[in-house]
């Protein structure tokens, strides 16, 4: 579905963003893309998209160069950004002339899930909240149901119910066609959806992995005192959390959160420990 090959990207040419990235997604899977600020997410999203260019390397997106823009291309992928203009339209007109562009796009789809959301898609962009907006804007990304869907913070702006109802539509809108990549900060918000995981560091890549063989490999643990060899720990109420390599092979549930902040204070240690345990 994805696929970067020593790819370099730089905004300036002594600050590079990428230096040599290579990584490949795959079809099937709602991958969550996770780093500090500044690692280049979003310029990762839109290399994906075509909308940057890489300076060296390849891009092989569904058998497309994204850069050329193939009208077959822009027809099957929608990138979500984080922030957007506010259209001086009902977000029903916006929805019918913009959806004549992806084949796939079905109206009643989108007016149902502004419906879910509980926004007025006869209002205009101009009138309505940020949230409204972002709401809108997701019902549309979803309705176009397009191959690769890239969505840059979709859960900024978003109130907890509708953090539950986004949850619930990007998991009903997946299926093996399908390549969803959701970079955010907000992790516990997707903590249940987003798998594999993605964390990216400038120039490289920290991590992909699924959440099965990160559990394979590294346990998350609540312990009264820090583990001799924990990889990672934080206070918490009554003892610590703990990240440690999973010596006994049981099963732990993932906290993707510990597992960027272990990832990100120790990024040496980590991702070699990380790499025997292939």
């Amino acid at each position: 579905m994805i696929q970067l090959n020593d790819v370099s990207f730089w905004y300036q040419h002594n600050k590079p963003v990428f230096d040599g990235m290579s990584i490949e997604l795959q079809a099937g899977k709602i991958y969550g893309l996770l780093g500090e600020n500044g690692v280049g997410k979003t310029t990762f999203l839109r290399i994906v998209s075509g909308l940057l260019f890489p300076k060296k390397g390849t891009i092989d997106v569904m058998g497309y160069e994204p850069g050329k823009r193939y009208p077959a291309f822009l027809s099957d992928i929608f990138y979500l950004p984080e922030e957007f203009d506010s259209p001086y339209e009902r977000a029903i007109d916006y929805a019918i002339r913009n959806g004549s562009f992806y084949p796939a796009f079905k109206l009643d789809q989108f007016i149902t899930y502004l419906e879910l959301f509980g926004v007025n898609g006869k209002k205009k962009f101009t009138e309505m909240s940020f949230g409204q907006k972002k709401k809108a804007f997701i019902s549309l990304a979803l309705a176009t149901n397009t191959k690769l869907l890239l969505l840059d913070e979709p859960t900024n702006g978003l109130d907890i119910p509708s953090k539950g109802i986004f949850r619930r539509l990007v998991s009903q809108a997946a299926d093996e066609s399908k390549c969803i990549v959701i970079s955010t900060h907000q992790v516990r918000d997707l903590e249940l959806l987003i798998d594999p995981i993605v964390i990216l560091e400038p120039n490289q890549v920290l991590l992909n992995d699924s959440v099965e063989s990160i559990t394979q490999k590294l346990k998350f643990s609540i312990e009264p005192t820090i583990p001799e060899d924990a990889l990672y720990s934080e206070p918490t109420l009554g003892g610590y959390h703990v990240v440690s390599i999973n010596k006994e092979g049981g099963e732990s549930k993932l906290n993707i959160e510990l597992l960027f902040n272990a990832v990100i204070s120790n990024r040496k240690t980590f991702t070699s420990l990380y790499q025997q345990g292939k």
